[in-house]
């Protein structure tokens, strides 16, 4: 890509340069793969950017961040934004910001990266653009990428024994209405199905008229992971009424027939809601700060502890807590303490967590 950006870029007005692309590449992977999580086929997505300087890239990178939080509010996926060690960062990068979500092992997933490269890859495929006055000049360059670890993060923090628990806004059927009949009923049934049916048009929706028990449904579309189901009865026509089953937390109730669209959009609103919640606490319960390395090394969670900054420092840091080093908060936080590692007074906390 970076042999094509320098002949695509040739003058300011050339500048930004916002580049999209999926890409799969293959590693020689030695350690366990893990579906989503560790494989050796990777399908990346990712932003390949050019500027005309280092704080037009920096404008980007705070864009990214923006991006990151739609996406991650529609997954209900906390995540943590922590600027790598220089002993981690990407090869060839200024710095490199990890993204990591919470699994409910108390291992980190990185579900993307964000990378700030300044000139060091303009500079090696000479990229070079020319400014207003006439010098030449090397782009600043950023990229922002994520890969299928989005779909394991889903997976692994809101999923449950019975199987998928899907957000609403990502939820290929959102909504899935279960008829349940006998013969002499049956056509009444299909007809209030169909009718519910139209009154959800603006969801994602099936009706399940599979000529199976209305049992089996159930625990197929639980395992599917479809957020909302409704079930309708023979009974439930007759109260004019229809019964709602979130897959979050098992809640069921009866809905009026007028209110159907209603509640049905509220209770996915609500569902959205209760997952990220859920997910923002699991997050939160395993963070803690530590002094001592023997409280913090059997801890299942991230570690906060301070750090002095030195590499050799950080690598002690590492090892004593048999921990990968995450880095320190994107937005720095305050903090007075010493290094876990020298015991020099610092203002710097790192985070430390084992990660898949």
């Amino acid at each position: 890509m970076y042999p094509m950006f320098a002949l695509w870029v040739r003058s300011h007005s050339d500048l930004p340069l916002k580049t999209y692309q999926i890409v799969n590449t293959f590693r020689y992977e030695t350690k366990q793969t893990r579906p989503f999580i560790r494989v050796r086929e990777i399908h990346f997505f990712e932003a390949h950017t050019c500027h005309t300087d280092f704080d037009d890239a920096e404008k980007q990178i705070k864009e990214y961040y923006e991006i990151l939080k739609r996406v991650a509010e529609k997954l209900c996926l906390p995540y943590i934004l922590t600027k790598r060690p220089d002993w981690d960062k990407f090869a060839g990068a200024f710095y490199s910001v990890g993204i990591d979500t919470m699994m409910p092992s108390g291992k980190t997933l990185q579900i993307g990266s964000v990378h700030q490269y300044m000139e060091n890859f303009s500079k090696a495929y000479d990229i070079k653009y020319e400014d207003e006055k006439g010098g030449h000049n090397f782009v600043h360059q950023t990229t922002f990428g994520m890969s299928e670890r989005l779909v394991g993060a889903v997976i692994g923090v809101h999923g449950d024994e019975k199987g998928l628990v899907l957000p609403p806004e990502i939820a290929p059927v959102q909504v899935v209405i279960v008829p349940i009949f006998k013969k002499e009923n049956e056509k009444t049934v299909k007809e209030i199905c169909e009718k519910v049916k139209e009154m959800l048009k603006g969801f994602r929706i099936e009706v399940d008229y599979r000529d199976i028990t209305p049992g089996s449904k159930y625990y197929d579309w639980e395992l599917k992971g479809v957020p909302l189901r409704i079930e309708i009865g023979p009974r439930d026509v007759k109260k004019q009424c229809a019964v709602f089953v979130r897959r979050d937390n098992g809640e069921k109730f009866e809905v009026k027939m007028e209110k159907i669209a209603e509640e049905a959009e509220k209770t996915l609103k609500n569902i959205k809601e209760n997952l990220l919640k859920k997910a923002e606490k699991l997050l939160k319960s395993r963070v803690k700060k530590f002094e001592k390395f023997e409280e913090a090394k059997n801890f299942d969670g991230v570690v906060k502890t301070g750090w002095c900054g030195k590499e050799n420092c950080g690598l002690t840091i590492e090892e004593k807590l048999d921990m990968k080093t995450l880095g320190t908060l994107v937005e720095k936080e305050e903090f007075k303490g010493k290094c876990a590692s020298c015991g020099k007074d610092t203002d710097t906390v790192v985070y430390m967590a084992r990660t898949y």
